[in-house]
């Protein structure tokens, strides 16, 4: 099973630049989009049935704004969105899929960048999903939880790190947070194949930073331990460019 993650940063803008035909040729058993930034009635699900794929869509309540998505060639023998947190569930920030004995959670975590108010915001984020995954690993032991976390987790992960000690995204409580996450049961999948630098799935709009590599790795796919010997590739699809973000697979 090939299961890609991607932050589209708006899908509609994304389909203006060659979504569908990047869909059909990738053609994975499972996308996990973030950032759809769309209601459900704004997203083509009539052509994603004709390409094979079971749609479904959490979008957040204000329009124009977060939302995820999940799109799987199997129907899916559970389908459910949200944590269960109001303030959190709103924003259309995770939805989840049980296929056989695997659960796949596609979440869009929240960004720090805009101030002090939504650093705490994200940081009440981080203790409610590990809350909610712990819980839901009782039931359901074998979890692929992708998306992007808007967190770069080590030195590797990020361009000139020396610079973005004090960022959102690069803040010791962060990374701390993906280190105590790793520690209670999951694997960085990326990290089993490629453990080289420069390998990036986001880059700011400004200053040519694409052109430059100075990137981010901030979109995963982190499975439970059970996992790992399952685990067949994983792949950074740096030459697609429909977003500041790129794909990521992961092959299971």
């Amino acid at each position: 099973m090939k299961i890609t993650t991607f932050n589209v940063n708006g899908i509609r803008s994304a389909i203006n630049k060659g979504f569908y035909d990047w869909l059909s040729k990738e053609s994975p058993d499972v996308l996990c989009i973030q950032e759809t930034k769309a209601q459900p009635e704004q997203i083509d699900v009539f052509l994603l049935q004709k390409m094979g794929y079971n749609v479904f869509v959490n979008s957040a309540e204000k329009k124009g704004y977060s939302g995820v998505a999940i799109f799987s060639k199997q129907k899916p023998d559970l389908v459910r969105s949200g944590i269960g947190i109001p303030e959190f569930d709103k924003e259309g920030r995770l939805i989840r899929i049980d296929i056989g004995e695997i659960t796949i959670i596609n979440s869009y975590f929240p960004s720090g960048t805009m101030g002090d108010e939504r650093q705490a915001v994200k940081m009440k984020y981080l203790d409610a999903i590990q809350v909610f995954i712990n819980k839901l690993k009782t039931e359901r032991p074998k979890i692929i939880l992708s998306g992007d976390y808007n967190i770069c987790h080590k030195e590797i992960d990020i361009s000139k790190p020396e610079n973005k000690k004090n960022v959102s995204g690069f803040l010791p409580e962060e990374r701390e947070w993906i280190t105590k996450f790793l520690k209670s049961g999951f694997v960085d999948t990326f990290r089993v194949f490629d453990k080289s630098p420069e390998k990036y799935t986001w880059w700011s709009y400004r200053a040519g930073a694409r052109a430059k590599n100075l990137g981010w790795r901030i979109d995963y796919h982190m499975v439970t331990e059970n996992l790992k010997d399952k685990l067949k590739d994983a792949k950074i699809h740096d030459d697609i460019y429909m977003s500041d973000h790129c794909p990521f697979s992961v092959w299971i």
